[in-house]
């Protein structure tokens, strides 16, 4: 059984990340502009999958987010202040009280800065177009994207058994979710470089359609004539895991 870990409180200051230690439990997250977060990437990618903490133990308060559940079992999803897994059927649910999470980043979402996405305009091209309305390639970046898109792709993937595989072979047994045409919302961060390791590098999202019928980690995307990004640089990010 893994011991309570110690909370890391990172900010970025420039281009410097600074992280300082402070006892346990799990901070609860507010409305004061900084990410709660369970684990770090590199914790999964050490690989370990195994469940630090409980969902509700971080996401009280908060209204977007996303991560993944014990063992890697399905990706989730928090899009107003409700937590969504997806599992392999692509359908989303809302998550148990009782689940537990490996990797799991939410916020408060406050959104200081948006603009419109120009039609067409693929998920590739998104990292550059959130740098640019936040104003900097740096520190933790609070991401939502929604309206029409012409096509959106996304996926899931299934529990893990210990000893655990690598991420690479567990995203080659992914299943894959054509949505199509959808109203939708994409949420999620951009990592900067600062931070590398906390969150999955670059930009990070997870989505579900406007009638939370379908989604799951997003893949791909084609932005429609009415796609709004909205974002909100965090303050830093407070992270509790594994000591």
């Amino acid at each position: 059984m893994k011991r309570p870990a110690l909370i890391t409180i990172i900010a970025a200051i420039g281009t410097v990340a600074v992280a300082a230690l402070i006892p346990p439990p799990v901070i609860a997250a507010t409305g004061d502009g900084w990410v709660s977060q369970v684990g770090t990437y590199d914790y999964l990618v050490k690989p370990d999958y195994d469940g630090l903490a409980p969902v509700d133990s971080v996401t009280a308060g908060t209204t977007l987010g996303l991560g993944t559940f014990d063992q890697l079992n399905g990706e989730l999803v928090m899009v107003g202040g409700v937590v969504y897994r997806v599992g392999t059927d692509g359908v989303p649910a809302i998550a148990a009280s009782s689940a537990t999470t490996p990797f799991l980043q939410v916020i408060r979402f406050a959104p200081d800065r948006s603009a419109p996405v120009p039609p067409g305009t693929l998920c590739s091209a998104l990292p550059a177009l959130v740098d640019a309305v936040a104003g900097t390639s740096g520190g933790m970046v609070a991401v939502r994207v929604r309206g029409t898109f012409t096509s959106v792709v996304t996926r899931s993937v299934p529990a893990q058994a210990e000893p655990y595989p690598t991420l690479a072979t567990v995203v080659a047994t992914q299943t894959l979710f054509d949505l199509g045409s959808r109203r939708a919302v994409l949420v999620g961060f951009r990592t900067g470089p600062d931070l590398a390791g906390t969150g999955a590098p670059g930009l990070h999202l997870h989505g579900i359609t406007a009638d939370r019928t379908a989604g799951g980690h997003v893949i791909s995307c084609v932005a429609g004539a009415d796609v709004q990004l909205s974002v909100q640089v965090a303050a830093g990010v407070r992270v509790s895991g594994q000591s």
